[in-house]
Parts: structure tokens; C-alpha cells; sequence
């Protein structure tokens, strides 16, 4: 089976292919909202820029932000497991809500934040793809708030075969799927919204813009890796030197300790000699004197 050069989950085809086609980004919102797709009135993408300087970023992440009837909605693809992943997409949504207040507006007109994160990776320990997160009352689970909703689709846990009328998961093995078969099976189910991202999947992908871009990300993914790299290198340096340090004054503070007590030691023994000897010599005169 052929490989694909670039998947769905190319952070930088993804977003240039829903920035530059909108209704197709309008129509996948919809499935992973739960929502149809005529309920939509106001959809705005609100980051539709791709700055090289930002695309060279190695730590630049290039999810999707939009507003949608009055939400707030960010989606993410996330190819590597970073371990700190629910952390981080609580912090996104912790930023996206904090600073959503605009000046003189009360809290009660703050929007619904919603982060939506596609992921290549296992993140829970359950069967369902899908995971939505919101503040609830431990024990009686009881709403806080709807203004917070973190949403995870895991795509190693789609079913093997899906059906034509299932239009989530279509979505989602599109993202899920490396090779050109893959592709394909997709587009002979014939469902009109899949051959029109597959098909603005191969043109954008044979743009001398998206490759331009794609060669700068590859790069900033390099340094990124190699960032980290060289940060665990020193991090694992500077722990082995503090326990060197450590150590090496246990070590010290054990050697000052055993010299002290040889010296006592010594000290001891001379005193011991000298009463064998003070012994020895009363026993020598005790002798003479029978």
C-alpha cells in the first residue's frame, strides 16, 4: 500500500485546507459538535493567517479557531504523545476563557470555550473515541457551568469499517488514514462531503505554497525535537552533577566521620597499651618483691 507524502493530520495542510475551504471546516465543526449543519448561523474562522514567521516557530501549534453562534471553538490535531496532554489542553481553554471578557463586560457575557483535539494516540482508559470533559460536582454530578467543554477524539480507537452514513466517523478515518487505499475506500462510498475533501486534499497538497510552508514546519519540527533533545541531555547533566555533588559531600562528611572515630580508635588503643604496660610493669615488681 502506497504511504500518503501528507496525512490529514498534517498540522499545516490541515489548517490551510479549512482556511481555504471554510464549509468544509463549517460541515466537520457540525459532526464533532453534534450539531446539524443547517443549525449553524455565524461561523468565522478567527485565525486564518499562516505568518511563515509563525510557521517557523518550532513550537507553534496551528490549531483552528473559530466562533460559532456565539462560541467559542478551537481544533487541534495532535500527532505525538506528550504525556501532558489534558494539562495542556486545559490551559488552552483556560487562556481562550480568560481572555474572552472583553473591558466592561460582565462574567455572565463570557462564551461557551470548547478545545476539540484530534488525536493519533490512546489517552483514556476506555472503548469510546470520544471524550467530553466539563466542570461537574463530584458526587452528584451536578453542572458548575457550560461555558467549559473539552472534547478528545482518539483515532487509534475507531472501528475497523465504518458506514456511509455515519458522517463523524467518515470524518475521522479520513484523518486517521496513511495511505492512498485508505483514500480510496473512502471516496467509493460515494458520500458527496468526502470527495470534496479528499479532492481539496490533493489540491492543496500540489500547491508550491502548501510545500513551501510544509518545508518550513518539517524544519521547525526538527529543531523542535532537537530543542527537547538537547533539553532532557541537560537536564539529565545537571541531575547527574547535583548528585555527583551530593555525593561526593556524603562522602566527604563519611570519610571526616571515620577519621574521627579512627582517631579515637587510636587514641584508645594507645590508652590500652599504656595500662598493658603500667600492668606489666606492677606484675614485674610484684615478682621481685616475692
Amino acid at each position: 500500500m502506497a504511504k500518503l507524502e501528507y496525512t490529514f493530520k498534517n498540522d499545516t495542510l490541515f489548517k490551510m485546507l479549512f482556511v481555504k475551504n471554510p464549509d468544509l471546516l463549517k460541515r466537520l465543526v457540525a459532526e464533532l459538535l453534534g450539531v446539524q449543519y443547517c443549525s449553524i448561523g455565524k461561523f468565522a474562522i478567527t485565525n486564518p493567517e499562516m505568518p511563515p514567521e509563525a510557521i517557523g516557530d518550532k513550537f507553534c501549534r496551528l490549531g483552528i479557531n473559530m466562533t460559532v453562534d456565539g462560541q467559542r471553538v478551537d481544533l487541534e490535531i495532535q500527532v505525538r504523545d506528550e504525556s501532558d496532554f489534558p494539562e495542556r489542553t486545559l490551559f488552552h481553554w483556560a487562556r481562550e476563557y480568560s481572555t474572552s471578557l472583553g473591558e466592561g463586560d460582565s462574567y455572565i457575557e463570557l462564551p461557551q470555550v470548547v478545545i476539540i483535539s484530534i488525536v493519533a494516540f490512546r489517552i483514556f482508559a476506555c472503548r469510546e473515541y470520544h471524550s467530553e470533559f466539563q466542570a461537574l460536582e463530584v458526587t452528584r454530578h451536578i453542572l458548575l457551568t457550560d461555558r467549559m467543554s473539552l472534547q478528545y477524539y482518539e483515532l487509534p480507537k475507531l472501528p475497523g469499517k465504518v458506514s456511509a452514513d455515519n458522517a463523524l466517523e467518515l470524518w475521522l478515518k479520513l484523518f486517521d488514514a496513511d495511505t492512498e487505499e485508505e483514500l480510496r475506500q473512502i471516496e467509493e462510498l460515494e458520500v458527496p462531503v468526502m470527495q470534496q475533501a479528499i479532492g481539496a486534499y490533493r489540491s492543496v497538497t500540489a500547491e508550491e505554497e502548501f510545500r513551501t510552508l510544509e518545508r518550513m514546519r518539517s524544519d521547525a519540527r526538527r529543531n523542535e525535537a532537537s530543542a527537547l533533545a538537547n533539553a532532557r541531555r541537560e537536564a539529565v547533566e545537571e541531575t547527574n552533577a547535583k548528585w555527583q555533588g551530593v555525593v561526593k559531600e556524603k562522602d566527604a562528611k563519611w570519610q571526616g566521620v571515620v577519621k574521627e572515630k579512627d582517631t579515637a580508635l587510636a587514641k584508645n588503643q594507645a590508652a590500652l597499651a599504656e595500662k598493658d604496660a603500667e600492668i606489666a610493669r606492677l606484675r614485674a615488681m610484684l615478682g621481685e618483691n616475692k
